[in-house]
């Protein structure tokens, strides 16, 4: 299918034409940061469809897909998923089912409490560790949402929302150790809650990929560990859109005495492939671009202020 202007057009007018009354049509398309009716334009109550179509009217195609996905995550998609498939922009297939997050300690261990349902539970050192327990929205996860579940699960729901957003970061840094390259990502990105609210996606560091109970000595011949059993961070986006940045410490080209290692950096290209493969968009940071300086803050902050553009977070 060829995705074109007229057919993302014609997509979204039929969505919003089924979903939204006609005296709500207007505010819907204001909310939706749609252009201002032209005048002489036809009226919500004679054309619901004829009104939404010419507001998208000059629209270039990746504003329109942009928009597409935005309407598809606040309605029902079923115009709209056949276009966005087709036009490449898509996520992780799938439901997100378990996220564990943040570990402060030893290595939780988990086991599927039933299998059939792919239901985990961690069976030891669940204390360092967080699980994510809520449905997980088309919006993705955002700062709100996720420091609301953080009121809840550490008796906070009376205090006020600084201190509550203040104890989670708290939390969250703690699981990053001595690392101090990322904890340059995680402050940098927390400056744009302050900035931009807590309605923008939240970047969950530490994040469980893989488990693996096995060491490497104990895997049969010929069947070596699961890779990259931790993403460095992970943000949730609407429409399944999952962002993992990665920061490279020598530890991912090098061997234990400095010398390169072709083995671990092919390992580590073969495991980004095949996170892309399965719907994840993978951003790499080299050791070397997070120093402390004035540079840093700023190379990360027009890093995530360009993420934000792209994807419309």
């Amino acid at each position: 299918m060829t995705v074109t202007p007229m057919r993302l057009r014609s997509a979204i007018a039929e969505t919003l034409w089924e979903c939204v009354k006609a005296h709500h049509l207007e505010g819907a398309c204001d909310a939706l940061g749609m252009k201002p009716a032209r005048e002489g334009s036809p009226e919500p109550f004679n054309s619901k469809r004829s009104y939404v179509e010419g507001r998208l009217q000059g629209m270039s195609l990746t504003d329109l897909t942009n928009l597409a996905h935005r309407v598809a995550a606040e309605y029902d998609a079923e115009h709209l998923q056949p276009l966005l498939d087709a036009s490449g922009t898509h996520g992780v297939a799938g439901e997100l089912k378990n996220l564990i997050f943040a570990a402060d300690g030893p290595k939780p261990e988990i086991v599927f409490s039933d299998a059939l349902n792919n239901d985990v539970l961690v069976v030891k050192n669940e204390q360092f560790c967080l699980v994510y327990d809520r449905p997980l929205g088309a919006h993705g996860l955002t700062w709100a949402e996720l420091t609301s579940w953080w009121a809840d699960r550490a008796g906070l729901t009376e205090a006020p929302a600084r201190e509550i957003s203040l104890d989670l970061y708290r939390r969250l840094d703690r699981s990053l150790g001595d690392n101090h390259a990322e904890r340059r990502i995680l402050r940098t990105y927390a400056d744009r809650y302050v900035r931009l609210g807590d309605g923008i996606p939240a970047l969950i560091p530490q994040v469980y990929l893989h488990y693996d109970p096995y060491t490497r000595a104990h895997h049969a011949p010929g069947t070596p560990p699961l890779a990259r059993q931790r993403m460095d961070f992970l943000l949730l986006l609407p429409q399944r859109i999952r962002i993992v940045v990665e920061c490279d410490g020598k530890q991912h080209y090098a061997d234990e005495n400095g010398h390169a290692d072709p083995r671990r950096y092919a390992e580590m290209v073969a495991e980004d492939r095949e996170l892309r493969l399965n719907g994840y968009e993978v951003y790499r940071f080299g050791g070397a671009e997070l120093t402390d300086t004035p540079a840093t803050g700023q190379r990360l902050a027009a890093f995530f202020d360009r993420l934000a553009e792209r994807y419309s977070a």
